[in-house]
């Protein structure tokens, strides 16, 4: 089991990074890794309820199921 910090600077402006940070997130934490996500510079708005649920990267991947999962999950998020 390894440990990892996820370190989110970019907010609405880039779907993309946000995406794949939460995704990345989301995939360490499913394979029982010890996960945290800290939330700073642009990135403190995805803090406030309902701000992610219409990011999505050009893929069609919506940031709100990584999101909700990692809520479900209770990954401490720090911003």
């Amino acid at each position: 089991m390894g440990k990892y910090l996820f370190v989110l600077t970019r907010g609405l402006e880039d779907p993309t990074r946000v995406t794949r940070c939460l995704q990345l997130t989301r995939v360490a934490k499913e394979q029982e890794n010890e996960v945290h996500l800290f939330l700073t510079d642009d990135a403190v708005v995805l803090a406030k309820p309902g701000m992610a649920d219409t990011v999505k990267a050009p893929t069609g991947d919506g940031a709100k199921e990584y999101f909700d999962y990692i809520l479900e999950q209770q990954v401490p998020i720090y911003v």
